[in-house]
């Protein structure tokens, strides 16, 4: 009887590592949002990282998270730092480019729960009703997250924080001025 359990035991986590080592490489999430305000009052929400917690979904997941900003306010340089609870970890993010109102790429960098580097990257383009926002995350997938992705993909859990971000941004930004959410 042991001997079954055992057998079957080690076929499941022979099959859950085989389906991991076919996982890809690296990953990509999406999301866009039609935001109702000019691009430059947008960009002004992302390219500066003490705006964050007015859009950011994981800002609301741990109000007693440290901050800690370093570099210049904005721009390439500008440097938020984090350590929170287990929904939102520890980590880093760095502007490494910045082309208002259009473009903007961070270093992502995760400490805690796994270690992992990822590029980030905005583009806001311009429309007839308002601003188009493209949020876009991609990296490694290191072999933790192959497993994990095994369950849940990289887009099924991170893509709906994305849509929550995009809709907290879309609320932030369409707020009449001097008014925020």
């Amino acid at each position: 009887m042991w001997k079954r359990v055992l057998l079957a035991f080690i076929v499941i986590v022979a099959i859950v590592v085989g389906l991991a080592l076919l996982q890809p490489a690296t990953f990509r999430v999406e999301r866009s949002a039609l935001v109702k305000a000019p691009p430059e009052k947008v960009f002004g929400y992302l390219d500066d990282f003490h705006q964050w917690p007015v859009w950011s979904p994981w800002e609301r997941l741990d109000p007693a998270m440290r901050r800690t900003f370093s570099g210049p306010p904005k721009g390439p340089g500008a440097v938020y730092a984090w350590n929170g609870n287990d929904d939102v970890g520890q980590g880093r993010m760095e502007i490494v480019a910045s082309r208002p109102p259009t473009t903007l790429a961070i270093a992502l960098d995760f400490v805690k729960p796994f270690k992992a580097h990822n590029d980030v990257r905005f583009v806001l383009q311009p429309r007839p009703e308002g601003t188009l926002v493209t949020w876009t995350m991609s990296g490694d997938s290191p072999f933790v997250l192959k497993l994990i992705g095994v369950f849940a993909s990289a887009d099924q859990m991170a893509g709906p924080d994305f849509e929550q971000g995009l809709a907290y941004l879309k609320e932030a930004a369409e707020a009449p001025r001097g008014q925020t959410p």
